[in-house]
């Protein structure tokens, strides 16, 4: 056991060297309709990578080359190009084309509820899970067969200082409209599974539906863009806030024996981010699909 906990810790901290400037709450879904059993830990971790059209949209070499070139200037004239990485700037926030890993543990508190904290490099997921359908038992003390249906639904808080991926040209922009933002997010999975085996002694199929929620504060505060044709310099974005939500639906496979487990999951989310309020009193608009495909490990840990 000792050495296939090594053995995940290394899986996943070499997805974690891709994934650290990770900057959104992880919605890969990986768990079951059954709860993890009372008195219970099961421990894990995910690779996954996020790949959303808004972004994809928004990002491009010409999109590289204006952000290269307003950083190294001491005076900026607006242009539809400062509209243009400002916005990428907050399609990247909200939700970056890059690779995304997380640790997590969870413990069976009742018979019908667990709770669970996880790190996703940057962003910190809280969350429990009720199990509203299906037997109770575990793997060694076992009350259904296999072949049940078990269900549940939970409710997912994350919290994180949102900043752009550290890749060269995002820092650009950064300096280019100093930007600056936060976010928090809310995430309830709804979770139908049939098991492998007794009590999913050999794994599970699940899928359901998710419902997000975010909130995000951000701002923008430069300091060399200025009114085209003038020496007036462009005031400052006070602090805005927006909201808005995603809906989604996933699947995963659970596959092992007793006490390990491998799990592939695709999650797809659709989100009308809105409208946001930009220098200059202009505005952007985005909304998209997301594509979140994710490998994980997982490991059982009777106690009782």
């Amino acid at each position: 056991m000792r050495t296939s906990f090594r053995s995940v810790f290394s899986w996943v901290a070499a997805a974690a060297l891709l994934a650290a400037t990770s900057c959104v709450a992880p919605r890969t879904i990986v768990s079951t309709g059954k709860v993890t059993p009372r008195g219970e830990f099961r421990v894990g971790g995910n690779a996954a990578f996020n790949v959303p059209t808004a972004t994809l949209g928004k990002a491009g070499s010409a999109l590289k080359s204006a952000a290269e070139s307003t950083a190294g200037k001491d005076t900026v004239q607006y242009s539809q190009t400062v509209t243009n990485l400002q916005a990428a700037a907050l399609a990247y926030v909200l939700d970056p084309v890059q690779p995304t890993a997380d640790l997590y543990l969870r413990y069976g508190v009742l018979d019908r509820l667990d709770v669970g904290y996880k790190y996703a490099f940057g962003s910190h997921v809280f969350d429990a899970m009720y199990q509203f359908l299906g037997p109770v038992g575990s793997v060694e003390h076992p009350q259904g067969r296999g072949g049940d249906t078990y269900a549940s639904i939970g409710l997912q808080y994350a919290t994180q200082r949102a900043k752009l991926p550290g890749l060269a040209f995002l820092d650009n922009i950064t300096d280019a409209v100093g930007f600056r933002a936060s976010r928090h997010d809310l995430l309830v999975p709804l979770v139908f599974s049939k098991s492998f085996g007794p009590e999913e002694e050999k794994g599970a199929f699940s899928y359901g539906v998710v419902y997000a929620h975010t909130f995000l504060s951000y701002r923008f505060q430069p300091t060399n863009i200025f009114y085209k044709g003038s020496n007036q310099q462009i005031p400052d974005l006070p602090l805005s806030k927006q909201n808005f939500s995603s809906f989604g639906a996933f699947a995963n496979v659970k596959i092992g024996y007793r006490y390990a487990y491998f799990i592939p999951s695709l999650s797809i989310f659709y989100q009308n981010y809105g409208t946001f309020a930009l220098l200059n009193n202009t505005s952007t608009s985005l909304k998209g699909l997301t594509i979140v495909p994710s490998l994980g490990l997982q490991f059982r840990v009777p106690t009782r």
